[in-house]
Formats: C-alpha cells, structure tokens, sequence
C-alpha cells in the first residue's frame, strides 16, 4: 500500500490486492545492544543471508518503517522515493512502482526489500546475485507480525523485532478491550479516493476497522471478490448506505475533508455529515501495515468511542 495517486492506484487495485517508528534509530553504524551475537547464516523462507547485511535497500515504504522500528536503520543505506518515514531516511530516486536492477545494484545492496515484484525485478536481481526479502502487502495482523520478525532475523535484530510486534499486539489488545458494548454495530466508509474506491473487511485495512467493531458498507459491492477486497461506489450506493462514519484515507493526496464531503451531491444528509463523523485520517498510515498501525487503530477507535453506546 504505497502512496500513491488515486487514479493510480484504483489501476493497481485492478488488477491485483494492495499491495511507531517509536524505535526509530539515529543513523551510527554501530550495532546495537544484543545484535552481535546474531548467528549467520540465517535463512528466513528460501532466502538465505551468510552475513549481517550493512547495505540494506528498500523499496517499500511499510517495510522502511519496519526496519527502523527495529532498530536496523543504520543498515539501510537508500530507500525508494516513496518512504518518508522517520523523517531522516536515506531517501533516493529509486521507484518502487517502475524498478530497475541496474540503478538498484548501483547502490552495492547485501540485501533488496521489497513489496512486489514488479517488472519481474526478484529474478533480475537474483541473476546479479543480490538477495532479495519480498514483503507483500499484509491480509492480516499476523502477516504484519511475521514480516517484522522474519526482517529481525536476516538483519541480526529479532529480539527488537519481537519486542516491536509484542508490543504492537498488547496494544491494539488494550484499545479493542476499552471499546464500548454496543446492541447495534456502527457503520463506515473508508474512502481511498474521491473517485470512491473503498475497501472491504476482506482487506488488511478492513481487518483494522473490525477490530473496532464496525460495519463496512462497501461489502457488498464486492461480494463475489472480483475487486480483490477494493471496489468502486457510486455517490448513490453512498447515499443509500448512510453510513454511520466516512473515514478519509485521501486527506492529503487529495485535500479531502468534512466540509468537501458535506458538499457532494446527496452526502450533506449522511449520517456520518449530519454527526460531523467524517474523520480525515494520515494518508500514509492508512495505507501501509506496519508498527504505526496501532496509531491508526487508535483514531478509529477514538472517533467510534465518541458515539453513545
């Protein structure tokens, strides 16, 4: 779940499933408390790593955030034009969404990670003999989970990177405990564009907004799962659905807010408009699935916890 413009990424949903920096280190080639001791070679998958990787290449956003919350920020020497998070990653013109191998193994990698194969860009660096970790976009939690840990093992960090996924458990497990009892559950829209792309509870951001004990109105628009989990709603289906809550997950890529979503043919009627329930969330957090998840559960569960039971 890169950022990305709206029109591009209703194309990438067409045809495929989308794809707390709190531990963020200051870049000192040292290796950290506990790290030392990491055993190599260590496989994770069928990849194999005979030694620490010192020159870490990223090419997804989620799995730059991942890394640094793990305490392996020092080991990654660029990151794709895409990353923004923290704020002091080695950011390049690397693009994840239009890969190359030769501008890649420019940047003499011990390690790519990445999200999707795009341009069949594993195998091309797999012939320059450069090891490649692949992190698909998540389903669940647990695919989240796996890939903090599995990226804790190749880069010698897994205690840090249990301890980040540990963490990440017992909170969002104390948010969903403090949620109100409720007779009814709530219902949402989670836009991903104005064009009204949206995504259902089959999609790890869905996953999100069940934890929170909500209904997604966008299911059955994609009942059969002909959308991979993202269809497009029409301002009708919208209107009729009078959801309970609008979630803007394109706050920033495309000034989306309360008052532009009052103005829309139909919306001002909208439950979610009449309650003022139409949250803006951070269009970055929102699409990747990584530590700051927790933060975007917290919004939803914030804004749901506002409403009476």
């Amino acid at each position: 779940m890169f950022r990305r413009t709206p029109r591009l990424f209703a194309a990438t949903l067409a045809v495929a499933a989308l794809a707390l920096g709190a531990c963020a280190e200051k870049a000192d080639d040292k290796p950290s408390a506990g790290t030392a001791a990491a055993a190599y070679p260590v496989t994770v998958g069928a990849l194999t790593v005979d030694k620490r990787p010192e020159k870490i290449v990223v090419l997804s956003p989620t799995a730059t955030e991942m890394l640094f919350a793990i305490g392996a920020g020092p080991q990654v020497t660029a990151v794709d034009d895409q990353s923004n998070y923290p704020a002091d990653v080695p950011k390049t013109d690397l693009s994840a969404f239009q890969p190359n191998a030769e501008a890649i193994a420019g940047k003499n990698p011990d390690l790519v990670v990445l999200s999707d194969d795009r341009n069949k860009i594993v195998e091309q660096l797999g012939k320059l003999k450069i090891p490649v970790y692949q992190t698909p976009a998540a389903v669940t939690l647990d695919d989240s989970y796996r890939q903090i840990t599995e990226l804790g093992t190749l880069t010698g960090h897994a205690d840090q990177a249990t301890d980040v996924a540990t963490r990440m458990k017992d909170d969002i497990a104390k948010l969903v405990k403090d949620l109100p009892q409720r007779a009814e559950k709530l219902t949402y829209l989670h836009e991903l564009g104005p064009e009204l792309y949206s995504a259902t509870s089959k999609t790890f951001i869905g996953s999100l907004y069940g934890q929170a004990g909500l209904t997604n109105i966008a299911d059955p628009a994609d009942a059969d799962g002909k959308n991979f989990g993202y269809p497009q709603l029409s301002q009708e289906f919208v209107v009729k659905a009078d959801p309970d809550f609008v979630f803007l997950a394109d706050a920033k890529c495309c000034q989306q807010s309360a008052d532009t979503v009052k103005a829309r043919s139909g919306w001002a009627g909208l439950t979610a408009v009449k309650n003022n329930q139409v949250v803006a969330l951070d269009d970055d957090i929102a699409s990747r699935w990584g530590p700051r998840v927790v933060d975007l559960l917290r919004v939803i569960i914030d804004a749901v916890a506002k409403v009476p039971a």
